[in-house]
Parts: structure tokens; C-alpha cells; sequence
């Protein structure tokens, strides 16, 4: 799937992106910034882990995570604030799958965890651009939101001892990253590529104290890295 997003942009930036670099390039939406209010969607892709945090370091062996890629697709909202300044909203959708493989198991069974989440995340983000440049702006963006996790089983009555592996249904976090505004001839193409990190403990103990899946962990909480491609 990276591979397909990559031969995308390129097709797509390919032409248009030369242009922008000629001595007076014919500028394209010249209004399209002016505006109070606009609207759009996102497409795009995620590759989330999970840091965890050990007690006491009782672990003698780190929790290994097998990563994937997932697949993003929302909505936008943005309220102009400046010239440099947008303030946005950018509900979307978020689905991932992580792979853990728990230490002291002999049986694959026990070992192995499948973790498929679906994110419905809320951020409210601060967008802070330079000066536009011919058809091109560049720009930081990050804020805080808070996510629906649909896949949590966090009202399942079994834990990892019936197999069943359980997470916090609501998480808080940050995002923060960047990218560039591309102004086409009909409509604003932006790809951005941002890390996004949980403020929340997403652990759910299993009902044993001792359980040799949850036991000794003090913390699991969600990190990963989106790239967003936007249409304005």
C-alpha cells in the first residue's frame, strides 16, 4: 500500500510541482485562503505501535510488536484565523492492526495477540503556515483530540485468559507534523506526515492480578506515524 500511495503523489506532483518553481508561475485558486471557512476530506495511511511501560523492569523480556500499515479517510473543517494561522477540525476514521508476542509462552496460542483497532478520532489542530510561495506553502501543524477505539472489547466479561485481548475504549492524544499545501489548477492538494502519541493508558488488566499478560505492565499506550492526503 506505501508503495501505491508513493507512485500517486508522484504522478500527481510530478507536472504541477515543476511549474512551481518557474521565475513567475501562473498562480492557481488565488482566493482560495481568503475564504472565513473551508471544507474538505483526507485520505491516507498509518503504520501504529505501543510503547509499554514495565514494573519494577520484572520483565526480562520486552513485549515485541509486529506492526502494519492501516488506512485513514475523514472529513475537514478549517476556520481561517490569519494569512499564517487556521484552526482545524479533521474527524476521521483509523484502522490498524498491531501483532504482539507475549515473553514465557510455549504455545503460539498463548503467545500471540491480535490487535485490530478502529479509531474514530476528534483533533482540534493549530495549522501554522509560511508566506505562500508561486503554488506551494509550506506548514507545521499539531494539536490534541480524543478517539473512540470501536475495537476495544473493553465490555467483554473474558480477558487473555479466555484469549480475548482488551484495551480502553476512549484514549486522548497529540499529534504534531508536517507537510505542504499545493495549489493545482481546480483544486488544494496537501500531503502531511505526522506523529501521533497517546496521553492515555490504554491498559486493561485481566481479572488476575499475576496474569502473565498484563501482570507486570504499568503502562500501554499507542503511538504511530499517519501520512494524510488532503483535497480542498
Amino acid at each position: 500500500m506505501r508503495h501505491i500511495w508513493l507512485l500517486l503523489m508522484a504522478l500527481a506532483l510530478g507536472q504541477p510541482v515543476s511549474a512551481q518553481f518557474n521565475e513567475k508561475p501562473i498562480l492557481n485558486l488565488q482566493n482560495e485562503d481568503l475564504a472565513r471557512f473551508n471544507w474538505g476530506y483526507f485520505l491516507g495511511f498509518n503504520q501504529y505501535d505501543f510503547k509499554f511501560e514495565y514494573k519494577n523492569d520484572l520483565n526480562p523480556t520486552d513485549i515485541l510488536v509486529s506492526k502494519s500499515i492501516g488506512f485513514n479517510v475523514g472529513l475537514i473543517g478549517e476556520m481561517r484565523i490569519n494569512e499564517f494561522l487556521d484552526l482545524r477540525f479533521e474527524p476521521g476514521l483509523f484502522y490498524t492492526q498491531r501483532d504482539l508476542g507475549f515473553p514465557g509462552f510455549s504455545s503460539e496460542n498463548d503467545a500471540i495477540r491480535e490487535v485490530s483497532s478502529t479509531y474514530i478520532n476528534f483533533p482540534l489542530l493549530l495549522k501554522v503556515s509560511t508566506r505562500r510561495l508561486g503554488n506551494f506553502k509550506p506548514f507545521v501543524i499539531g494539536g490534541f483530540g480524543a478517539a473512540l477505539n470501536l475495537g476495544s472489547n473493553e465490555d467483554s466479561p473474558d480477558d487473555n485468559s479466555s484469549g480475548t485481548f482488551r484495551m480502553k475504549r476512549q484514549v486522548y492524544n497529540y499529534e504534531i507534523g508536517f507537510g505542504v499545501d499545493f495549489y493545482l489548477e481546480y483544486f488544494k492538494f496537501s500531503p502531511s506526515i505526522r506523529g501521533v502519541f497517546s496521553l492515555t493508558d490504554e491498559l486493561l488488566r485481566d481479572e488476575d492480578p499475576n496474569s502473565p499478560w498484563t501482570g507486570y505492565i504499568e503502562a500501554r499506550k499507542t503511538r504511530g506515524v499517519i501520512v494524510n492526503i488532503t483535497f480542498e
